[in-house]
């Protein structure tokens, strides 16, 4: 975007100082993110601004409303809590200059800012047991701070979006249309899914029977949405809350070992690279439980195991379920991108079943 044009949307704002520098920032498939700065009484100063994707997050009003809410609450956990330098350990937002916290341009656009979280990284892929750690240690309080907040006070940001067995049907819907006609392109691909598309009730179900209860979750475990402190490579804070909404607990750990035991990228080609490592989920374990076991029931942490199958098999048959439909909801860079993630997702899937008797015994180790 033309710098002219962002400095137009950032002056929506209640932003000081000159805007000297505005650029593209991050990773994500989903939403539009610039990293601007500002110097301010001589100092730089960095903000996010990003544009919500109304086309997949089609209520953005109660979206904000959802991130005001648990970020409010947090906050004031911290401030009881007589914790220091809670505007890097809780996401802020900006008001605008009408005091909403969006602004929607005249092309229907929805847009935010965010204070930057300094002296902080994140890793879209982590290779250290130890990093692994702090990343769901981060993730199981950002659990633990809400677990008191009424999640029924949420709105379904992107209306059962971790509802396995329904994504399965959105998925045998698309693969008996063939619009694009590709799924002859993808043939042991849909064979797998077929063959083991039991993984996608093994947490709706309990779940149904009232064993596992609805809690406020953040939906999104990816490791790049943890900011680690620069300096002691602690998590510092979970960001991107688009998808924070009621849910269970599990989802979240479960993308956790989707994005956090296997040493590639999300598009990997190369499939004898994708492999779950143990020590990594060990971590994972270890950090998650730190925190979250106090407020998770026995059922939940008997299904750590079960929430990385099920959560790793839906993100396949989302891949997937996107290339047979022409690569609508991912962004792509180049063809078959999303049936490559796919590859990588069922791998992956192949691979925790292999170990499951071990993950098994590392959950009872620490639970």
């Amino acid at each position: 975007m033309e710098f002219s044009k962002l400095a137009k949307l950032a002056a929506q704002f209640c932003l000081y100082g000159d805007l000297v520098e505005g650029r593209p920032f991050g990773s994500g498939h989903i939403n539009d993110t610039y990293l601007l700065v500002y110097h301010q009484a001589g100092t730089p100063v960095h903000y996010i601004l990003q544009r919500i994707n109304h086309a997949i997050f089609k209520d953005p009003v109660g979206l904000t409303g959802n991130i005001i809410k648990v970020t409010g609450h947090i906050r004031n956990k911290l401030v009881q809590a007589g914790e220091n330098d809670i505007s890097r350990k809780v996401m802020t937002l900006i008001p605008t200059l009408e005091g909403h916290y969006f602004y929607q341009d005249n092309e229907g656009n929805y847009w935010r800012v965010m204070l930057f979280i300094e002296k902080t990284r994140s890793y879209d892929v982590f290779n250290q047991p130890e990093q692994a750690c702090e990343a769901s240690r981060a993730f199981g309080r950002f659990q633990k701070l809400l677990s008191d907040f009424p999640a029924e006070q949420l709105v379904e940001t992107i209306p059962h979006f971790h509802d396995t067995p329904s994504r399965l049907r959105d998925f045998l819907k698309v693969l008996e249309e063939d619009a694009c006609r590709k799924a002859s392109m993808a043939g042991p691909e849909i064979d797998f899914i077929l063959e083991h598309k039991e993984i996608a009730s093994l947490l709706m179900s309990p779940h149904e029977k009232g064993e596992i209860p609805l809690r406020v979750t953040h939906n999104d475990t990816k490791f790049n949405n943890v900011m680690l402190d620069s300096e002691s490579g602690k998590g510092i804070c979970v960001i991107d809350l688009d998808t924070v909404m009621p849910g269970l607990a599990l989802y979240d750990f479960g993308d956790m070992v989707r994005t956090g035991t296997s040493f590639t990228e999300e598009d990997e080609k190369n499939l004898s690279r994708v492999y779950m490592h143990s020590d990594m989920f060990r971590g994972l374990v270890e950090g998650y439980l730190s925190e979250a076991r106090i407020f998770l029931n026995t059922a939940e942490i008997d299904r750590l195991v079960d929430a990385g199958k099920v959560i790793t098999f839906e993100q396949a048959i989302r891949f997937l379920g996107d290339y047979l439909a022409g690569d609508i909801y991912y962004k792509t860079i180049r063809p078959d991108q999303n049936l490559d993630r796919a590859r990588t997702q069922i791998k992956l899937v192949q691979s925790i079943l292999e170990q499951e008797n071990e993950l098994l015994e590392i959950v009872r180790a620490y639970r």
